[in-house]
């Protein structure tokens, strides 16, 4: 059965099901833009370029957009010309609800509904259409919310990996609240009913009225919001500067250009602040017990360019400490500057007792009990040499922090720049 991709909230999806449409949310992060750069502006958000991408390699053949911006515009013109798309419809949606948006609401999903009909060859079912409906599914208890602009699905799913808490996903098209219709209904009538909910559900950014989002982020059970803009885009860069000194919960923001190109980067901010909302549940269970070795501590960072090794004794005194290049494996420089480390002190393997890595490496390096972000280890470091450091900068060969700790040594803020040092 073909399948009808769509990407905004206010794409009349339970009307597609009523004609039989099976619809699926558009929201793939590809590796590059190779096709869509040569069909479309350099300018183009990393969203837009997203989705030429996935219609271009062939993977979408039917798509419903949504006029939320001028990038989506310029998309199906793109596709009008290159896409070869067996269906493709661009719905002109108001920003905002009344009498007067409502009747040109519904005109647009008649003028959709003739033409998806033809399409598919079908009648409209109003049962289908009923049972399209869908309450949404949101976690009982504390959990943590990601706001702002549309998420990539890859992005998301390492923002779940990622966190201590149940995480629900609040961007765009993913906190949709249209009910079921009233009973007995026509179709006429139906559709003035669905298009005033169309309209009236809880506003995304391009609304007029955007006062209805403040549900979003008052909930008692939130602990914790990860807002996060898309590159280019500024609807939510505007949320995001008013939401920074309203919000009381923990704050991360993170913007990507919808690639996964950023993953390594963008791990590194999410791992950080699940340190920072939930310390002794985000550490990694160590996998051997503290009573072996000889009571000395090895800390691994393994960077972009460099590999530095410290070995440490009970007495928090440095034994020996090595830094060597990184090379093509985080892994193997690892390896190389601990055995280094190792024969500097004269020592062993077994005479370890723990080893804890940090630095964009640390997840590839085996020989770890413990795993933290450099950004946390970065304050315990600091703070350790200098209680009364409160802003640690760190200018590294891959990207460049700001760190403020506060008087115990814990992270309060930190900020990366994007892609890399320079």
């Amino acid at each position: 059965m073909s399948v009808t991709h769509y990407i905004c909230k206010y794409t009349p999806v339970e009307l597609l099901a009523g004609f039989g449409g099976s619809c699926v949310l558009l929201n793939q992060m590809p590796d590059n833009f190779d096709r869509s750069d040569q069909v479309s502006h350099p300018n183009l958000c990393g969203f837009g370029k997203a989705l030429l991408e996935a219609c271009l390699e062939g993977s979408v053949r039917e798509l419903v957009l949504v006029n939320c911006c001028d990038t989506i515009r310029s998309v199906y013109d793109v596709l009008l010309e290159h896409g070869n798309l067996d269906f493709l419809y661009l719905m002109d949606a108001l920003h905002t609800g009344g009498t007067c948006a409502r009747t040109r609401m519904k005109e647009e999903l008649l003028r959709l509904a003739r033409a998806y009909g033809a399409y598919r060859g079908t009648e409209f079912d109003l049962e289908k259409f009923r049972a399209a409906f869908c309450p949404p599914d949101r976690p009982a208890g504390p959990y943590l919310s990601v706001l702002g602009a549309r998420v990539g699905d890859a992005l998301f799913e390492q923002m779940e990996r990622t966190m201590p808490l149940p995480v629900r996903n609040d961007t765009c098209v993913h906190n949709r609240s249209v009910a079921a219709p009233p009973e007995g209904l026509d179709f006429d009538a139906c559709l003035e009913w669905y298009a005033g909910a169309l309209l009236e559900e809880l506003p995304c950014m391009r609304m007029t009225d955007i006062t209805g989002r403040k549900a979003l982020y008052q909930d008692p059970n939130l602990r914790g919001v990860i807002y996060h803009t898309v590159k280019f885009c500024d609807y939510y860069g505007f949320e995001y500067s008013q939401l920074r000194h309203q919000l009381t919960a923990p704050l991360l923001k993170l913007e990507s250009d919808y690639t996964a190109q950023s993953s390594e980067q963008l791990r590194t901010r999410l791992e950080a602040f699940a340190e920072h909302i939930a310390p002794e549940q985000t550490k990694t269970k160590r996998r051997n017990s503290m009573k072996r070795g000889k009571g000395l501590f090895v800390g691994i960072d393994s960077g972009s360019t460099s590999t530095d090794v410290v070995i440490l004794n009970e007495d928090r005194q440095i034994v020996s400490q090595v830094i060597l290049p990184t090379g093509a494996r985080a892994a193997a420089g690892a390896d190389r500057a601990l055995e280094q480390a190792l024969a500097q002190a004269g020592l062993t393997r077994g005479d370890i007792t723990a080893a804890v890595t940090t630095g964009y490496g640390r997840s590839a390096i085996q020989m770890g009990d413990q795993s933290i972000t450099e950004i946390t280890c970065h304050a315990k470091g600091a703070f350790f040499l200098d209680p009364e450091v409160r802003t640690i900068i760190d200018i590294g060969g891959q990207d460049s922090k700001v760190i403020r700790i506060d008087e115990s040594g814990n992270v309060i803020n930190f900020v990366m720049n994007d892609k890399c040092a320079a």
